[in-house]
């Protein structure tokens, strides 16, 4: 187990599914926390028969989806300026939050569905949803599926895959978002696919769209 699993190890050992739960809800609404280490050597003990793998999971995407949604609240109703002033206090510098803000204008709010598998993104993925005022049913339906398939890949991946996840992990961490655009490169693609294709329908129905 490489250094970034061995420290978040005794954690997960002494207080479980609470270390789990606490650290992924904690990130997903925007502080900087290692949510993908604690995940990856938490399904290490559910292999081990020291977790199980089923709360382990449950855990996860309940912690990723709350978390989620309580950063949508402080966009929303606190709004960016906020954000902007009040973030750089929890590793929210108004340059990351500018990234965020890019990368969601460019591909569209669908883009939420992938955002759990980009460090940046996962941590500033509600609270720019909130601020752009994106409908909140949208939001929730696009960030639970998100948050599925996010557990499920982590999770799924150390059941088949075992110790060379923490070699991947310790890669990802080190190359920054290496592992993390590969994992979500079909995802982001799929996407990105539909984002365009049905802009391109809606620009079909509307002739006159593009001239106003």
């Amino acid at each position: 187990m490489n250094s970034l699993l061995a420290t978040v190890h005794p954690y997960i050992v002494q207080y479980g599914y609470g270390a789990l739960f606490g650290v992924l809800f904690a990130e997903s609404f925007g502080l900087p926390l290692p949510g993908e280490t604690f995940l990856v050597a938490a399904s290490f003990l559910a292999v081990q028969g020291q977790l199980n793998i089923w709360l382990v999971g449950l855990m996860a995407c309940a912690a990723a989806v709350l978390g989620d949604n309580v950063g949508y609240a402080i966009g929303r109703f606190g709004g960016r300026r906020l954000v902007a002033r009040h973030g750089a206090r929890v590793g929210i510098s108004a340059g990351r939050l500018n990234q965020a803000e890019r990368f969601f204008a460019h591909y569209g709010a669908e883009v939420v569905i992938v955002a759990r598998f980009f460090p940046l993104l996962r941590q500033l993925n509600g609270i720019v949803a909130g601020s752009a005022q994106m409908d909140w049913k949208r939001f929730a339906v696009y960030n639970a599926l998100g948050g599925l398939l996010w557990v499920g890949a982590w999770s799924t991946g150390v059941h088949y895959f075992g110790q060379q996840i923490a070699v991947w992990l310790l890669r990802a961490h080190t190359a920054e978002l290496w592992l993390a655009g590969t994992l979500a490169l079909p995802l982001l693609a799929a996407a990105a696919y539909w984002v365009i294709s049905k802009r391109s329908r809606n620009r079909r129905r509307d002739p006159n769209a593009n001239r106003n």
